[in-house]
């Protein structure tokens, strides 16, 4: 544990700064951080279809907390499946629009994003948005859409700077 670290006020472009009470708060930083990505949740008007997405996409079984609520976990971070009716607990329906995102790319690691490919291309024929490709940043990507149209890439590492970035990410490396 390093030593503690008054930061400076918060503000946010979007609204006035933080309140006077958080903006004195004191944070303990780790290794130079003091926060970790744990989850991206996304807002669905049927969360069952999406759960049996992912989970035959990934091979994962997601946790159904509830008729509103499923998380994928992975070993690094957490994909969080919430229904339109969660909206609600977070101020109201017009926070998030359900099948709407054309900004953010939901990415998992894989072992061999061409044997996924292999794998998944009839099940996604529909919704593939680009075949297997190297990026010129090291990573062969697949991208397709989900049912409610999130872009997910499929990715490997496989030029050597890549691989270094991500080595231990996946248990086989």
């Amino acid at each position: 544990m390093k030593k503690k670290k008054n930061l400076p006020p918060l503000t946010h472009p979007c609204h006035k700064p933080v309140s006077s009470l958080l903006q004195q708060r004191t944070y303990i930083i780790h290794k130079n951080s003091i926060m970790n990505l744990m989850s991206v949740r996304v807002i669905t008007a049927d969360v069952k279809k999406l759960v049996e997405f992912y989970n035959h996409i990934t091979g994962i079984s997601a946790i159904q907390y509830t008729d509103d609520f499923a998380e994928l976990q992975t070993q690094w971070a957490t994909l969080a499946i919430g229904s339109t009716r969660t909206l609600q607990l977070f101020g109201g329906e017009e926070v998030a629009k359900a099948a709407q995102n054309r900004t953010a790319i939901i990415e998992f690691i894989t072992e061999n994003v061409d044997n996924d490919y292999k794998r998944l291309a009839d099940f996604l024929q529909h919704c593939i948005v680009q075949k297997p490709t190297t990026m010129p940043w090291g990573n062969r990507s697949f991208l397709f859409r989900d049912p409610d149209g999130n872009l997910v890439n499929f990715f490997t590492p496989i030029m050597a700077e890549a691989i270094k970035k991500f080595d231990g990410k996946l248990s086989s490396r």
